[in-house]
């Protein structure tokens, strides 16, 4: 495979065009952020999200400043507290295109055909067929630049799938591994 030459050098900034086309080159894991914000259910495609610590237990997930998931877990009470991650598997790409549509419309309805289950701590909509879903409490928020980073406590493990291949982005597809 030939390498694509983006000009670099003396003058030339990580642009618009330039930055989006090499960040792009990091492939990443898929995950559902699902929240209940005690009106209705919201939720969004997440790739950008890494555990933190073990001991204790952190993740952090970055979210659009402006959009609405940001929104409500920057509400200082429960529920918006709390949220589910699910870990996507190879085999809910259509899942993850779901929920990262522009307009798109409630958690539950972009559910309703797919099984789920409310989480026992966090009240959010954790679909199955994941590689795992996790139940958080958001520990702090972090304004970066045009995204806000949700650092997050690990209240409980919803469940583990014994086996099944990651749903990754790269180059801005889901390719199969």
């Amino acid at each position: 495979m030939e390498d694509q030459l983006i000009p670099n050098g003396p003058g030339v900034t990580p642009g618009a065009l330039v930055l989006p086309d090499a960040l792009s080159a990091w492939a990443a894991g898929v995950t559902l952020v699902t929240i209940a914000d005690g009106r209705d259910d919201v939720g969004t495609t997440v790739s950008a999200f890494m555990p933190v610590s073990m001991d204790p237990p952190l993740v952090l997930v970055s979210l659009a400043a402006g959009s609405y998931p940001a929104e409500v877990v920057s509400r200082p009470s429960l529920p918006a507290q709390r949220f589910a991650v699910t870990l996507l598997s190879a085999a809910q790409k259509v899942l993850a295109g779901r929920f990262a549509a522009e307009g798109r419309p409630s958690a539950r309805l972009l559910l309703d055909d797919v099984p789920h289950i409310r989480g026992g701590t966090s009240g959010a909509l954790i679909p199955s067929g994941g590689l795992a879903a996790l139940e958080c409490s958001v520990a702090r928020r972090v304004p970066a630049g045009d995204h806000l980073l949700v650092i997050a406590s690990v209240i409980g493990v919803t469940y583990v799938a014994e086996a099944g291949d990651p749903l990754i982005r790269f180059r801005g597809r889901y390719p199969v591994l």
